[in-house]
């Protein structure tokens, strides 16, 4: 897909880290991209700061999505890309026991039903309301009608301990892309999937420094976070490419998560 002004995008999420990387990319490549995001004073500003569309949504909501893609149609046109980064993360182990007290307890499950909702319910949620808008636009070259990147994580794959939501939640984005991609194929829609591993994410940048330290050393190579930019220009390829589709794809530095 060709990135121009003609061309609209929705990034959930798109208030920092990944998904503000990707949208000052897009932006940059003049694409009209629209933010979503729950921050409704930094979306306010970064939308303003690279000329985007805020909509504050909460992507757990139906109501707040529709209202989201209602507003984000209405100044930019249908898009034809979705990016999905919004979600959450928690730690807590399946069931353990208290070093002092000896008490043991489990996960509780509203917490795992939490994550879930957010990185799986949620990404497939914004998923099939703006592929059902894709399926009204004209095809492009090769009949391309719209293209959708989703946000994984390495834990899909080799999740820690305390990761059993996360993890689940993001194993479920991976087994829906080929599912998706298969579903959308007679109507020129591809998605495909980024798996990052330890990012310059603000979650990750507040850690104490021997904490960062301690994980970049983890990273084959190069031993550092991965930047966001790198994030966005892997989106950015997945987009422009049209021949990527139904792929999961790891950007993590060669790392392969230990148990902790």
């Amino acid at each position: 897909m060709e990135l121009n002004s003609s061309v609209a995008a929705v990034i959930t999420g798109g208030a920092s880290g990944l998904g503000l990387a990707t949208a000052r990319a897009l932006r940059q490549q003049g694409v009209k991209v629209a933010i979503f995001d729950m921050n409704e004073q930094v979306g306010e500003e970064v939308a303003k700061e690279i000329g985007a569309t805020f909509c504050k949504v909460n992507v757990t909501s139906d109501a707040e999505v529709d209202a989201g893609f209602e507003k984000a149609r209405a100044a930019n046109g249908q898009e034809r890309i979705l990016v999905n980064c919004a979600g959450i993360g928690n730690a807590i182990k399946t069931a353990s026991r208290d070093k002092t007290t000896g008490e043991t307890k489990h996960f509780p499950l509203d917490a795992f039903n939490g994550v879930i909702q957010v990185n799986l319910v949620g990404t497939f949620r914004c998923i099939a309301k703006s592929a059902k808008g894709m399926l009204d636009l004209e095809p492009l070259q090769d009949g391309e009608r719209g293209v959708i990147v989703n946000t994984g994580s390495v834990a899909a794959e080799d999740g820690q301990m305390g990761q059993a939501a996360y993890a689940a939640s993001k194993g479920g984005v991976v087994a829906l892309t080929i599912t998706v991609a298969r579903d959308l194929m007679n109507d020129g829609v591809r998605v495909n999937t980024i798996l990052p591993g330890i990012f310059e994410t603000p979650l990750m940048l507040s850690a104490p420094d021997n904490v960062k330290a301690a994980l970049a050393a983890s990273v084959p190579f190069p031993k550092r976070f991965g930047a966001p930019p790198e994030y966005a220009s892997l989106a950015l390829e997945m987009i422009r490419n049209g021949y990527f589709n139904g792929e999961v794809v790891r950007l993590d530095g060669a790392i392969r998560m230990p148990p902790r």
